[in-house]
């Protein structure tokens, strides 16, 4: 839904506010819950990291113009905002590479032709916005239908690759300002510590500074010297090492702790919502207990602009650009446009996925609307540009997701939902923007427990990806592999075909992020993959590609599947099951006729079933019948056809009466109607929910011959 132009100028964004609307009050009731708690404890450390070190990169790239106290304003008031007013509250905003490339190359162009660098950036932010707004305008977020699972996937799967692959490589480089001895050391060997040239004679002769360790002596600014002094700490890489896999392992362990059987389900769900914050906090507490210096987290101390030549609201042309560049900035900010439009609407259609379970419904043309006003407030106050980032939105809806309990023992949870509401995202937003209030208390995680986080969270992101599990299935044998619902309808070569095309993909739009020259491409690259997934259409078959592409989730199609298994339709009526021989039709009290195929799937005629007949023709029924024959017949009490009344037999004839009527009923009934129990099937039909069977008069049998019923 949300996805079908309205034919009116920003019709689209009227539909979206009339659907949310009606769900604004219940989206911060809903987040009444110590699951939101723990999603807000969690996302905020996994916000404020990369926060912190896109405007540390940024602050390199544009000579600390914009940096790291411009990137937590811009998060703070860019994550309220939307969390307040956007039509999808779970998606994150966050930075993005394209964005720090984009502003890279800016920047560069400025200082070549003497050009002040935010003055310009604020002219382009403005141009960028209006663009956003008149794609609004024209329902452009309908082309968002075009995205299919191929493209989604592969977006999905490079940004959580990326995040591990930066974990990993961020805890390597440690070992650079950290390194392990790599050379020997020739003894006799000294380090002493030796005074600074500004220590005072009265420090100098209280202090026997050769008897001084490296701690003490960095306390008197001394400095160590001596053949025995080398610059290694091999105990900070190692134990930051330690950090990070202690870090991704207690919360991998936390988060399936629900599934285990030791305590009340209560314990066990509580504990798996805050498995990331008990992980950071156990790992702070182990780094304080050893006290090796690892690198700490860094936040600004001081709400003051970064670079002392600016203030907080950007003047339009600033000292030397001309008039004439607020009309030029039309054209980078076409670029800025489709960078920005790409990144948030393909992160937007994966939240709003099905799996999801969303409720409350989808709000494309609102969100880029909100975002498009966001983006021309921050580029007034000069702070960076802040977009839908798809690892964060994914892990924020993971975090909020709801199952049900558990009551049997072995029983696995069934999957409810997504707790939806706005509460989580403005408050995770609100600390970011507080955090130069907590600088005594944030100065203590370690660095490479937030790359542990950072581990966690692109790997638990490639979790549920078809994409990955068919890269998975390559790796496995036939009679080991789960029974996923394309591999039922689509040959195996095909799949892992598909696979292979879908990797190559993936690999092409590796590289090209990867290389900072190209990088800039990226939300252009989706485009084309939207165009290779077309060009599939030549390759596989319709029926493959539902299977394969289809939007729809996985539980949906298998459930789907199996019931036209069990009973298909076909023209003029049932296909057997060619695993039982039989026809199963579901009675209305819940039992199970099973109808030998013989007897009726040669005979077009034999569409409608004479249950009576079937019966007569069963062993236990014939038994029945033949034990009846053996009963004496015992003079039955006239009926007086008059009064409608029966008269009474003795009462040593009670049982056999009783027994004869019983045995007798289906004799008399074919006597008033000879037609039997049919069930009719004139035209293909769903699975049979409900075949009733009653006795009735020749009249009512005839009646509605023209309906599936059942009839007498």
């Amino acid at each position: 839904s949300g996805l079908t132009r309205s034919g009116r100028l920003f019709g689209g964004l009227i539909n979206d506010v009339k659907r949310k609307l009606p769900w604004y009050l219940s989206d911060f009731t809903d987040a009444c819950a110590l699951q939101s708690v723990a999603s807000i404890f969690f996302l905020y450390f996994a916000c404020l990291t990369p926060i912190i070190t896109f405007g540390g990169l940024l602050g390199d790239a544009t000579e600390e113009r914009i940096a790291a106290m411009e990137s937590l304003m811009s998060g703070a008031i860019c994550g309220i905002l939307y969390g307040l007013f956007s039509g999808q509250p779970l998606t994150i905003l966050g930075s993005t590479g394209p964005v720090l490339v984009f502003e890279t190359i800016l920047y560069d162009f400025c200082k070549e032709n003497d050009l002040d660098y935010l003055p310009l950036r604020l002219w382009i932010g403005l141009w960028t916005a209006a663009v956003l707004i008149t794609l609004v305008a024209l329902d452009a977020s309908a082309l968002v239908c075009y995205i299919t699972r191929f493209t989604e996937e592969n977006f999905a799967t490079l940004i959580s690759l990326i995040f591990i692959y930066k974990s990993v490589e961020k805890v390597l480089d440690i070992g650079h300002y950290y390194p392990l001895v790599s050379s020997s050391i020739s003894f006799p060997a000294e380090c002493v510590c030796s005074p600074s040239n500004g220590t005072t004679r009265e420090i100098f002769d209280s202090i026997e500074w050769s008897n001084l360790n490296r701690t003490h002596c960095e306390w008197y600014n001394g400095t160590m010297v001596g053949s025995g002094c080398i610059t290694t700490y091999p105990d900070v890489y190692l134990f930051s090492i330690i950090l990070y896999a202690c870090t991704f392992a207690i919360a991998v362990f936390l988060k399936q702790f629900k599934t285990t059987p030791f305590f009340p389900s209560k314990v066990r769900s509580t504990v798996s919502d805050f498995a990331v914050v008990i992980a950071i906090l156990l790992m702070t507490l182990a780094d304080i207990g050893v006290g090796l210096k690892t690198p700490k987290l860094q936040v600004p101390e001081k709400f003051q602009p970064t670079w002392h030549g600016r203030t907080w609201l950007i003047t339009p042309f600033g000292q030397r650009n001309p008039w004439w560049t607020s009309l030029v900035a039309i054209l980078p900010a076409l670029l800025a446009t489709i960078l920005i439009f790409m990144d948030q609407q393909i992160t937007a259609v994966i939240i709003n996925r099905h799996e999801n379970k969303l409720k409350k419904g989808c709000g494309y043309h609102l969100d880029l609307f909100v975002l498009a006003i966001l983006i021309a407030i921050c580029s007034i106050f000069g702070l960076p540009w802040f977009v839908a980032a798809t690892v964060l939105a994914m892990t924020h809806v993971n975090s909020l997701r709801m199952e049900s309990e558990c009551s049997a023992p072995g029983e696995k949870p069934h999957f409810l939902g997504v707790r939806e509401q706005r509460v989580t995202q403005i408050v995770i937003f609100a600390l970011v923007g507080l955090s130069v209030l907590f600088t005594s208390v944030l100065q203590y995680i370690p660095m490479p427990v937030l790359y542990g986080v950072f581990l966690y969270m692109g790997i638990s992101s490639l979790q549920g990806s078809q994409f990955f599990d068919r890269m998975l299935i390559v790796f496995m044998p036939q009679k080991y592999q789960p029974d996923y619902i394309f591999l039922r309808s689509v040959p195996t070569k095909k799949v892992h075909f598909f696979t292979c095309i879908q990797l190559v993909c993936l690999i092409i739009l590796w590289l090209i992020k990867s290389y900072k020259p190209t990088s800039i491409t990226f939300p252009l690259m989706l485009v084309v993959m939207i165009g290779v997934r077309k060009l599939l259409d030549f390759v596989f078959t319709q029926r493959e590609l539902k299977i394969l592409d289809d939007v729809i989730p996985e539980s949906a199609k298998q459930s789907r599947m199996n019931e036209e298994e069990t009973l298909e339709e076909t023209e003029g009526g049932l296909k057997p099951n060619a695993s039982s021989g039989n026809v199963a039709i579901t009675l209305a009290n819940g039992n199970i006729l099973k109808v030998p195929v013989e007897k009726f799937k040669d005979d077009p005629d034999q569409s409608a079933i004479n249950i009576s007949e079937q019966l007569n023709k069963s062993g236990i029924w014939q038994s029945i019948d033949q034990k009846a024959q053996n009963v004496p017949v015992v003079n039955e009490p006239k009926v007086n056809n008059s009064s409608n009344k029966k008269k009474r037999g003795k009462k040593k004839d009670a049982i056999c009466d009783e027994e004869h009527k019983r045995l007798s009923t289906m004799a008399e009934e074919d006597d008033e109607d000879d037609c039997g129990i049919m069930i009719r099937i004139d035209a293909p039909t769903p699975t049979p929910s409900n075949v009733t069977s009653a006795h009735s008069s020749p009249k009512h049998s005839r009646k509605g011959g023209d309906q599936n019923e059942t009839s007498v």
